[in-house]
This record gives structure tokens, C-alpha cells and sequence, in this order.
């Protein structure tokens, strides 16, 4: 495949080795390649029609790193790369110089993917078909990457205290498509986002952090266009420094840095959720777009013996090798891409058990998370772990260490089955209001390393995990076979929507409980943007591939008075620091006064029954932790009362604080209702209802 010629006002030179990319220079743009085994690497020009103009063979090598400065060239100029060397899948080598790829390290793209055979490095009605060679030119239907001109550098993140954090997960697009009063030609943008109505409905929740669904690049899966969807969620990346750019509204990458500097003049933080464990490039059978085509050995895990195949520990098709040091550099060198060029806050790592594998399989001390929490930049920004994956041993709660936070679904799950009303689910439930501690209490770690949710953007909503008792996942074309099928939800005597206000009372309040449940336990709490107003995705529990109204936030049908609970409840835990303490409490002796930092009182009195199976109800009584230095207990006091039965209680309140007096301050059986003062040793339970209680002085 020779060459096109360059025009002539172009002339190459080494260039620089130590920058990954395209970068601008006074002179024009220098272009440095990370492969192993290539034989050469062009860089490909493109004029704004699409048109190729010039195949450039970069003239240097240094080590592995493929360099060019090609002078005269500048900002918004349209590249791809295409790289020859040995084509012997059966060893791991797929080169095909006829693809143009992506550039691992591109800031922007420019276009779209077709979904069409030339996007493959073989010819998929061949026989044994990977193993064939397929000679049409891929550049008409792949994006073009861009010459990105230098931008100003943003201001630094906000970096909040783990212990005022409240995240909102949100997909994008999803919650701003249907916002009210939005323009139609910014919604589901970055645009919308920047919107004040937008920012102040997130404040009034008391989220300090928005953490987004992927929001780089990405390519939807061949059999979802064939079904006429799309990879909604955006795990499916095929450029890890490039924004999706379906999501820049009118004003581009400007768009973007504006929404970023609106959240943070809010005082809220931006987590990108960022899947650095697969690719969009799928397994053997799948396209050749950009890391495939460059380097397959090194980029991808293959498997021993039988490098054909790729080792697929996400269920992806394929697993990024971040035990290789440049696939590694890759992945940090788009981390500080994000926090130092955008502002970036933070980081939640999709299936992060994957990038801790080494040889031996899972190790905490391994090298990415090491160069991860030495990284001088990346050591001060919020990290997140979705602490497993699909590989061997892949289930890691608890696992990683500080300074990480990681996603806990034991709360999750059993805050879901005490609220169903399991047997034996209470003393779980007690130990994920104490933050988990038997689980994360190591090493240091603070109890805001548990990242409590009673729904994530994986699974049924709020509003649908009291409405449904199974998976309603038809649309996606999957004969209902996706997505859990464990939910420990409950409909509350009617499978879907229903007019009986005796069920729909019930969905209400267990709503209410298990909002009070996140909002109220030790630990960083997240919602899941549209549970505040009863968003409903009609019982789709895996709504990856629904990129409309199913997915997408419901703000016509709104909950107001779900959307007011859960401001107060967010009011109250922004008010009282000892719901939201750094420290974990495991009954010791405080110094000041002598009394436990947390007791645990059966509703009459006394230590309940944790052995008792039909235990549900308690009362947790939070103080200021015992270990905590000297002038730090200024935490006050607060009661939880829970009562999971069926029946009304009575809770013998134990003596308030000196001076003080015990105040309802929340109840989830009296939404609506004023605070108001206990007035006696004793106070009703509602059934099935949770009550905050806190000292005021007395009158």
C-alpha cells in the first residue's frame, strides 16, 4: 500500500518522542505513536469533505514511540493513523494498513461510525473469518481525529471534604433531554447542564458532586444497530481524552467548559465515570478501529497459548492490559488530561477490579494503582472503584486501598431485602447504617469510603423497585434474558402502575424509607438522578441500549412531594454532622463524658435480639467517635428509629444530651409534617417507617 504523496508546502522532521499525540508546535504539529511491532505508522490527512490528502509515514522511532513534526499544519486539522506490520491473527498481530485508526491519545473526533464491513480487518463471510484479511478502505466510515489548539487551562477542582459529599449520578444526556423550559437545540447537551434551573434542582438535593455517566467517545455495538439502538450508557469507549460528541451542544468543547465551571461555582464537583477495563473494538470477531490495529499484544489481554483470543474478564470481548506501562501511561495520561486540562474532580472506575490484575490475578499493590495514587495530580482528586469485574475472583469489596471509595452493593442490597421485609435482614441493615465497617474498617481507611446506593443507573429505579417484582426488559431485544434478575424489590400487591391508593401509599412510603436509609447512614451517600421526583423506566432494569424516554428522566410526571422529602432529608444531613462523620463508631468510651460514640437500643429498651430473625425494628443512638481528636467531638447527638413492621411501636427514648430535649426532626409515615418536640419518655412508631430524632434545648 504505497503511499499518497504530501503536498508540497509540507515538510516532516523527528520532532518530539515524549508527548503521545498531536500537539501543536510553533511551526505546525508534532505526532508521536505508541507500537511495539509495527513496521511503519503514517499519519493520515484529511480535508473538511473528508477527502484523504496525504499519507505522511512518521520518520523516527524511539523505542516504541513512532514521531513526526510535520511543519505547516495547525489547529482543526483532521488526522487518523494507519499502521503495517506482520498480519498473523493466530499469534495476536492484526495489522491491516487499509483501516484508518483512531489515535489512542486524540482530544477530539469529527463524525460518525458506519456500521458497514469495511470497518473490519477481515472479511466476515470468510471462513474461519478473523483469520482472513480484508482489503477496503475504512476511512469513509470512521471519525477523523482533530488537531486540538492550545486551551486556556481551567481553574483547579473544587476538591471537597469526603464527609460533606453527596453524589448524583446522572447520565447526561438522560437527565437534561426533558428538563422543563430547556432549548430544545442545548438539551441533553453539556449546555443543559450549565443551566441554572438545572444546577439549583441538584443544590436543592444537596449534592456536592455530579458523577457522570461516560462521557468519551464512544461506538455503539454492532448488534444494537442492528436493532436500531445504541450503547446509551457509553461504555463503550474508543478514546479516552476525547469528549462523546454527541453531547456538545451549539458551542462545542466551549459548552462543555462552561458546565464544568457552572457546577463548580455552585460549589458541586464533576466525577467522570470512565471505563479504562475494555474498548469499544469488542473480541476477535470485532471491528479494527484504533488500539487493534496498532498494537493488538500489547494493548489487549490475549489469551496464553491462544493469542487469537482476547481474555475478557469485563464481558466486553476484551480486557485493556494495564500490566503493559505504556497502556498504563495511556490510562493516567488521560486522567490528568481530564483533571488539570478540564477541571476534572474525580474519577469512578468502571469494573476497577480489571485494572488491578496482574499475573497473579487481583492485587491491590499493583502497578497501575500504585502509579495511580503516587501521581502527583491524581493523588489529590476524588477516586471511586467499582470493586469487581466478570474475570476470576472478580468480587473485591472492600479490596482496594485508600485512598479509594468504593461502590457497596451489600448496602444496596440489604437495605432493599429489610425494606421487602426479609427474614434476618436487620442486623445487616445496621451494620450498612455504621458505614460497613466490618468491610472497609482497614488500613486506615474513613468511613466515607463506602459509597452507599440503593440504586445506580444499572438496575430498576426508585420508583420501580417498589412497583415491580421482576425485570420487564422486552424492548431490548433480549428476550427479557438481560439484566438482574435478583432485585430485592417488592410492587406492593400490583405488578406495575396501578390506581389502588392503598398500594400506592405503600410504594410511597417504602420510597421515603429506603431515601431516608441512604441519606441518614454513615458513609457517602448517592442518589440516582430522577428517584428524588419517582422517575419510572416501566420496569426496565437494564435500560443500557434506550436512548429515549425510557431512560431518560421523566420531569412531567414528577413526585413533588418525594422531590420535597428528599431536600429535607438532605438539609437535615447537611446540618448535622454526626449522620455523616469521617470515623467509624464501634461503641468505645469517650473521654468527655463517658459514653459510647453508638448504641444500639431494642425499641422498648435494652440491646435488641440481633440473633432474633424476626427482628425489625431498633434504635441507633450516633455520637461524636470515640477516637477522635481532641476538639473534634462537636458532632451533637442524633437518634434512628426504625420499626420494619408491620405494626405501629412505641420507642422508649433514652435521656437526651444535658439541657436538651429530643426533637422529631423527620418521619417517613409523616412526610409533610412539622418538627416537633417529644413530649415524654416515649414516642409512636409508625409502621413501617423510619424517624430521625435530634437534640434541641429545652424550653
Amino acid at each position: 500500500m504505497s503511499p499518497l504523496p504530501s503536498p508540497s508546502p509540507l515538510a516532516i522532521r523527528a520532532g518530539r518522542f515524549d508527548r503521545l499525540g498531536a500537539h501543536c508546535t510553533d511551526e505546525g504539529v508534532d505526532f508521536a505513536v505508541f507500537s511495539s511491532e509495527a513496521e511503519r505508522i503514517e499519519v493520515c490527512l484529511f480535508d473538511a469533505t473528508g477527502r484523504e490528502t496525504a499519507r505522511i509515514p512518521l520518520p523516527e522511532r524511539t523505542g516504541d514511540i513512532w514521531h513526526g513534526e510535520i511543519i505547516g499544519l495547525g489547529p482543526s486539522t483532521l488526522y487518523g493513523l494507519r499502521a503495517h506490520g506482520p498480519h498473523a491473527p493466530e499469534q495476536g498481530l492484526r495489522f491491516n494498513p487499509h483501516k484508518l485508526l483512531i489515535d489512542p491519545y486524540a482530544r477530539e473526533l469529527r463524525g460518525a461510525f458506519t456500521e458497514c464491513g469495511g470497518i473490519y480487518g477481515y472479511d466476515r463471510g470468510a471462513a474461519d473469518a478473523d483469520l482472513s484479511f480484508d482489503t477496503r478502505d475504512s476511512a469513509p466510515f470512521v471519525p477523523k481525529c482533530v488537531v486540538v489548539a492550545p486551551e486556556p487551562a481551567p481553574a483547579p477542582g473544587l476538591r471537597r471534604d469526603w464527609d460533606e459529599t453527596v453524589i448524583c449520578e446522572a447520565h447526561l444526556k438522560g437527565l437534561t433531554r426533558e428538563f422543563p423550559g430547556l432549548d430544545p437545540a442545548i438539551a441533553g447537551t453539556w449546555e443543559a447542564l450549565a443551566d441554572p434551573r438545572v444546577i439549583d434542582h441538584l443544590a436543592g438535593l444537596g449534592v456536592t458532586a455530579i458523577e457522570l455517566l461516560p462521557i468519551h467517545a464512544r461506538r455503539d455495538e454492532t448488534h444494537l444497530a442492528r436493532r436500531g439502538l445504541t450503547n446509551y450508557w457509553g461504555y463503550s469507549t474508543i478514546g479516552f481524552l476525547a469528549p462523546e460528541p454527541r453531547y456538545l451542544g451549539p458551542l462545542g468543547r466551549a459548552g462543555m467548559r462552561a458546565a464544568i465551571a457552572a457546577l463548580h461555582a455552585a460549589g458541586i464537583e464533576v466525577i467522570l465515570d470512565i471505563a479504562l477495563n475494555h474498548s469499544a473494538e469488542g473480541d476477535h470477531l470485532g471491528p479494527t478501529l484504533g488500539f487493534r490495529g496498532l498494537d493488538n499484544r500489547s494493548y489487549y489481554r490475549l489469551q496464553p497459548g491462544r493469542e487469537r483470543f482476547h481474555v475478557d474478564d469485563t464481558g466486553c470481548g476484551n480486557t485493556l492490559d494495564l500490566s503493559h506501562p505504556m497502556i498504563a501511561r495511556l490510562a493516567l495520561d488521560s486522567l490528568r488530561h481530564w483533571a488539570v486540562d478540564w477541571g476534572v474532580d474525580g474519577f469512578r472506575f468502571d469494573l476497577a477490579t480489571t485494572l488491578a490484575r496482574e499475573a497473579g490475578g487481583f492485587d491491590p499493590l499493583g502497578g497501575f494503582l500504585d502509579a495511580l495514587r503516587q501521581d502527583p495530580v491524581l493523588a489529590g482528586v476524588k477516586l471511586i472503584a467499582e470493586p469487581w469485574d466478570l474475570g476470576p475472583g472478580g468480587y473485591r469489596l472492600g479490596g482496594f486501598p485508600p485512598p479509594f471509595a468504593e461502590w457497596n452493593d451489600r448496602f444496596r442490597d440489604d437495605a432493599r431485602r429489610f425494606w421487602r421485609g426479609d427474614e434476618g435482614a436487620a442486623p445487616a441493615l445496621a451494620a450498612r447504617l455504621m458505614g460497613s465497617a466490618e468491610i472497609f474498617d482497614r488500613a486506615g481507611r474513613r468511613a466515607w469510603s463506602s459509597v452507599n446506593f440503593i440504586t445506580s443507573h444499572d438496575g430498576f429505579t426508585l420508583a420501580d423497585l417498589t412497583a415491580y417484582a421482576r425485570r420487564h426488559n422486552e424492548a431490548n431485544g433480549e428476550g427479557n434474558r438481560d439484566g438482574h434478575a435478583q432485585n430485592f424489590s417488592h410492587n406492593c400487591g400490583a405488578e406495575g402502575a396501578t390506581g389502588d391508593p392503598a398500594i400506592l401509599t405503600r410504594r410511597a412510603r417504602r420510597a421515603r424509607n429506603l431515601m431516608a436509609t441512604l441519606y441518614l447512614a454513615q458513609g457517602t451517600p448517592m442518589l440516582l438522578a430522577g428517584d428524588e421526583i419517582g422517575n419510572s423506566q416501566g420496569g426496565n432494569n437494564n435500560a443500557y441500549c434506550q436512548d429515549n424516554p425510557t431512560a431518560w428522566v421523566n420531569w412531567a410526571g414528577a413526585d413533588e412531594a418525594l422531590h420535597g422529602f428528599v431536600r429535607r432529608l438532605a438539609a437535615l444531613r447537611r446540618a448535622h454532622p454526626v449522620l455523616r462523620q469521617t470515623r467509624f463508631l464501634h461503641g468505645g468510651i469517650r473521654a468527655e463524658d463517658g459514653a459510647p460514640d453508638v448504641d444500639w437500643h431494642a425499641l422498648s429498651g435494652g440491646a435488641p435480639d440481633w440473633h432474633d430473625p424476626g427482628l425489625r425494628a431498633f434504635c441507633l443512638h450516633l455520637r461524636g467517635a470515640a477516637e477522635a481528636p481532641p476538639g473534634a467531638r462537636t458532632l451533637g447527638e442524633a437518634l434512628i428509629a426504625v420499626n420494619g413492621a408491620a405494626a405501629e411501636a412505641t420507642l422508649t427514648l433514652p435521656p437526651p444530651p444535658p439541657g436538651a430535649r429530643w426533637l422529631r426532626a423527620l418521619d417517613t409515615a409523616r412526610p409533610e409534617g412539622a418538627p416537633c418536640p417529644a413530649t415524654g419518655p416515649h414516642a409512636p412508631l409508625a409502621a413501617e417507617s423510619i424517624a430521625l430524632f435530634v437534640p434541641e434545648p429545652d424550653a
